[in-house]
């Protein structure tokens, strides 16, 4: 067994608590440092993590750290991993990987180039609720996959995040922010997309600060908040995708696969461990399927011990930056495409991940 990873933490905003409360389950990974734009808020998740603020420079420069946890607001991933890679560092970050493909091409170039690995979320995936789709899909047990379709609607994230003005900005919405989640694993599911298209919509609706110091603050909407896809695979599936900050309510399955002798129900991509559904042409009703694969009671930060353990053992890790990559080409493209009435092509493509075996550990146990 080798030593931990050391990490370092660049933004400690919300999503950090959860970062921070499955540390202590992966002894792969080692907490070092944290450091924030807003030094008293580092302050004070330093005391509480028990390891030193620092600034961003300190940080990534540091011989302490051997990778960087990038939880920055989207419109900082690409630059904080670049400065990342260069000083040598490992990235994992959370997603988007960047604003747009052409942001995050350097970022993959460099890690190349300085043979460091990038991984990036969502790794919710990993866990038994996908992992267990997957395995039922390996396994036949729905014949051949022939369409899929994924949901996720909200009324907006104002009503429940104290400074949500970069989900409505650039790199934010619907797509940007839950749509990594069901598309990342569609892919992990079906394989790559080669086409794609699409519409969007954006509502009037005045959206204001529903919680905290902001509250009652008027917010500033920028991107679409309604966006509809059509997505061809490579293996001939077809997927249909509704992502939306418009809809208070909906009975909708989150995702389901249909194939020539059943169906597979799988649970909500922004969890890790939801129960499975089946149903099948023999048996004629929907039963919960026992875990059959995936890393067991998961959390995030478990891509990043995925990770580490894959750089111990010199194997490609799960989250990785080509699944990252290719599922922002499919956001960008699905905008592109609605925004000008055609379909898209993408230029990108990946192997899907390997599968994450049954009471598997992600990390040196």
């Amino acid at each position: 067994m080798g030593s931990p990873l050391r990490i370092g933490v660049v933004g400690v905003g919300k999503i950090s608590e959860q970062y921070f409360a499955e540390f202590p389950k992966l002894p792969g990974l080692k907490l070092v440092a944290v450091a924030d734009l807003d030094a008293s808020r580092a302050a004070a998740v330093a005391a509480e993590q028990g390891v030193p603020a620092l600034t961003v420079d300190e940080l990534i420069a540091s011989p302490d750290v051997d990778a960087v946890l990038n939880l920055t607001i989207p419109a900082a991933h690409a630059e904080v991993a670049l400065r990342a890679l260069a000083a040598g560092k490992h990235v994992y970050g959370e997603k988007p990987l960047a604003l747009n493909p052409d942001e995050a091409t350097p970022v993959l170039r460099l890690a190349v180039e300085r043979g460091l690995r990038v991984g990036s979320a969502p790794d919710t995936v990993l866990g038994t609720g996908v992992q267990t789709a997957r395995a039922l899909l390996d396994d036949g047990r729905i014949g051949t996959p022939v369409a899929a379709s994924a949901f996720w609607t909200a009324p907006g994230h104002e009503l429940w995040h104290p400074a949500p003005q970069f989900y409505y900005s650039e790199g934010g919405g619907p797509l940007f922010d839950m749509g990594p989640y069901s598309l990342s694993a569609l892919v992990t599911l079906l394989g790559p997309v080669v086409r794609v298209s699409g519409s969007v919509g954006r509502s009037g609706r005045e959206r204001t600060v529903a919680t905290g110091p902001l509250e009652g603050t008027s917010l500033r909407v920028e991107i679409d908040t309604h966006v509809s896809a059509l997505l061809e695979h490579a293996s001939g599936v077809t997927s249909t995708v509704m992502m939306s900050f418009d809809v208070w309510a909906a009975r909708l399955p989150r995702i389901e696969i249909y194939g020539t002798l059943g169906t597979i129900a799988v649970p909500d991509p922004n969890r890790f461990s939801d129960a499975t559904e089946l149903y099948t042409s023999d048996d004629r009703r929907w039963r919960e399927v026992e875990p059959e694969a995936g890393y067991a009671d998961a959390g995030r930060g478990y891509g990043l011990a995925d990770m580490a353990r894959a750089i111990e053992t010199d194997r490609p890790h799960r989250a990785s930056a080509e699944l990252a990559f290719h599922v922002l080409e499919i956001m960008d493209a699905i905008l592109r495409a609605a925004h000008d009435r055609s379909v898209m092509e993408l230029t990108s493509t990946v192997e899907r991940p390997a599968i994450v075996p049954e009471g598997a550990l992600p990390s040196r146990w």
